[in-house]
């Protein structure tokens, strides 16, 4: 296992399109502790693209300021309003260039996999997602920042599942190798 396992930052990022939150954890061997959160308000630009450009912005200001060496950001999820589907998965890729232009490794998580993760229960509040989110970090969050600790809760899934993804990993030497131990993803 590499020194970049054992001590790196992890961005994590909850895509909107009028609230964009976002927390950053430091993981240190197993150990993990809080570095900051927050929100981006995007509630005052009534322009979509110009939204989008201020996300990418917004994002490439925070990976310059904490120099983050992976991004864990949440699949946009299946809603019944296809309108908001979309301009919550052109946030998301908003979120996901920023990373790309720095070349952060990106890795998605579906909404449920992070409640799962960090609560136990799939289908988890908010509320629930970020008690849960201050206990394992041992700190104290106002009510208010709910989309800043559904980002922290991505980005400590992204902790918790990092131990299985570099076991992949690093069990794959070839492509070979990838489709012979994932013979469920690759079709």
């Amino acid at each position: 296992m590499s020194n970049k396992n054992l001590d790196k930052i992890i961005l994590g990022i909850d895509p909107g399109t009028q609230i964009l939150g976002f927390g950053i954890v430091h993981v240190l061997g197993k150990s993990v502790r809080y570095v900051n959160m927050g929100v981006i308000n995007l509630k005052k630009e009534k322009d979509h693209f110009v939204t989008l450009k201020a996300i990418m912005e917004q994002v490439t200001l925070l990976i310059e300021k904490y120099a983050p060496d992976e991004l864990a950001i949440e699949a946009p999820f299946y809603g019944k309003n296809p309108q908001v589907m979309l301009k919550l998965g052109r946030a998301q890729g908003a979120a996901i260039a920023a990373a790309l232009k720095k070349e952060i490794p990106i890795f998605e998580y579906a909404p449920r996999s992070v409640k799962l993760s960090v609560t136990g229960k799939g289908a988890a509040s908010k509320e629930q997602v970020a008690l849960m989110a201050q206990k394992i970090l041992d700190i104290c969050i106002p009510q208010q920042y709910l989309d800043a600790t559904d980002a922290l809760a991505i980005a400590l899934c992204h902790h918790f599942s990092g131990e299985k993804i570099s076991q992949k990993v690093s069990s794959c030497r070839s492509w070979e190798d990838f489709v012979k131990n994932n013979p469920n993803k690759v079709k």
